[in-house]
């Protein structure tokens, strides 16, 4: 009977998953207005989407889909209401494009959806090879019209850019260059599915680093602490040096450079206490430090200023407050911290691997996380006065950016008796200790009195 049920549940939701992306053809967009931010190494697209139907019937599902050279560097993609509330999104791919199918809380005449979407390295620099003087340019690939499987009646597109200094753009009518604006439409009665290619080529010397890899560990204290670490691996993914580096240039000349990184900041909790900053060298002493009112800020320098294709490696750790994250009921205890914390301003990670070291004598571990992550196999780790090791959880996910940044839980179950071991342990150590030390000081090894007897004799 049981696995009836389950068939049925999934015939259910199989059905329901082809009816959301069931395109309703007497859909229209009636007015779409777009914005693209290119003024960093991410591309940042904003769309507003009036909606109309034909019929005039109520919409109460939509349809967003990307052609599939965008689909490869979608990072991050949410959807919005006019009421700001999150739009649930249930996402599908074929050879030519990704669909993401978004249910509305209430059907209405005319729904307004915003969408929010970050796409990593849809930048590409041009030239890929630049000298220690030279500036950054770099080209974006993208489309005049925006694309969509319903009609669009009317839209317009506003390309914002990092700075004045444009090589070309594609000249498609009407479309208008303004300081560091582009500006493509207004255009009417547009068919579905339907692309104009178009491509920017400009100046941008903001930072291009991605962060290749980031392990980062948090260790849970029922003694009133957390320990966060983070191993740190970033490439400087712009346009590669050409040529040999010059110290003296470099700092000669403040103009000498422009697409390097010289520093950077990175945001950890407002109680961050212990922080350290070290690489395989030891202590890196050229950052500094600030206490904010939400937070502590880290401006991080590297040993040496980041060119394209060079990296870097580092650790920073710090210690936290448990009762600012770690909650309990009883013998129920939750864990609530961010999967990631910001490293630096419009980062982009390539994988990262987070590890949850709990107390010794947890059970009944449960994760929850704000998106799917691959959870790897759990295992122990050992350190002073374990017996049977301390759980660890590890979670991976890649290709993310800052609008990841979010909480995660842990839910598990702590006998709270167990806090009595290390300092039992401790006790039965000393108290074994001593009694060793009194048998040893009772014991007599010496030959003096032996030798004397025999001599008396």
């Amino acid at each position: 009977m049981s696995r009836k049920l389950s068939i049925l549940a999934l015939i259910a939701f199989t059905v329901s998953l082809i009816n959301a992306n069931t395109i309703d053809q007497e859909v229209e967009n009636k007015n779409v207005e777009r914005a693209i931010d290119l003024s960093t190494q991410l591309v940042k697209i904003t769309y507003k989407i009036t909606l109309d139907h034909k019929s005039k019937k109520p919409i109460s599902n939509y349809v967003f889909s990307l052609p599939t050279g965008e689909c490869d560097k979608l990072s991050y993609i949410a959807a919005r209401d006019t009421n700001k509330k999150e739009l649930k999104i249930t996402n599908s791919r074929n050879a030519n494009e990704c669909s993401f199918a978004m249910t509305l809380p209430a059907a209405s005449l005319n729904p307004v959806i915003q969408v929010e979407a970050v796409f990593a390295r849809a930048l590409i620099p041009y030239p890929v090879e630049i000298t220690q003087a030279e500036r950054q340019l770099v080209r974006y690939f993208g489309s005049a019209y925006f694309y969509s499987p319903y009609k669009t009646l009317s839209q317009k597109t506003i390309i914002h850019l990092a700075s004045r200094s444009i090589e070309s753009f594609t000249p498609l009518k009407p479309s208008v260059n303004s300081d560091t604006q582009i500006i493509y439409g207004p255009y009417e009665n547009i068919a579905p599915n339907t692309k104009s290619d178009i491509v920017v080529h400009y100046e941008n010397n903001t930072p291009f680093m991605t962060i290749t890899r980031l392990e980062r560990t948090i260790e849970i204290s029922h003694w009133g602490n957390v320990a966060v670490e983070e191993t740190i691996d970033i490439v400087h993914s712009g346009a590669l040096l050409k040529g040999s580096f010059s110290r003296y240039d470099y700092q000669k000349d403040s103009r000498s450079g422009p697409a390097s990184v010289k520093s950077y900041k990175t945001l950890l909790p407002a109680s961050a206490t212990g922080v350290y900053y070290r690489d395989t060298n030891g202590n890196i002493s050229t950052s500094a430090m600030k206490v904010l009112k939400d937070s502590v800020e880290l401006d991080l320098r590297p040993r040496f200023p980041l060119f394209g294709g060079w990296r870097t490696h580092y650790t920073i750790g710090y210690n936290v407050p448990s009762f600012e994250y770690l909650f309990h009921n009883g013998d129920q205890y939750m864990l609530k911290m961010r999967v990631l914390d910001h490293v630096y301003d419009d980062m982009i990670v390539d994988e990262l691997v987070t590890k949850v070291i709990l107390p010794e004598g947890c059970k009944n571990i449960k994760l929850i996380t704000p998106y799917t992550v691959e959870r790897k196999p759990d295992s122990l780790h050992f350190t002073y006065l374990d017996i049977t090791g301390r759980p660890v959880i590890t979670f991976r996910k890649t290709n993310l950016v800052e609008n990841h940044i979010n909480d995660f839980n842990v839910k598990y179950t702590f006998p709270r008796v167990m806090m009595l071991q290390e300092p039992l342990l401790v006790v039965v150590f000393l108290y074994f200790f001593y009694i060793l030390v009194i048998f040893w000081m009772r014991l007599d090894f010496s030959i003096i009195k032996e030798r004397e007897h025999v001599h008396k004799e």
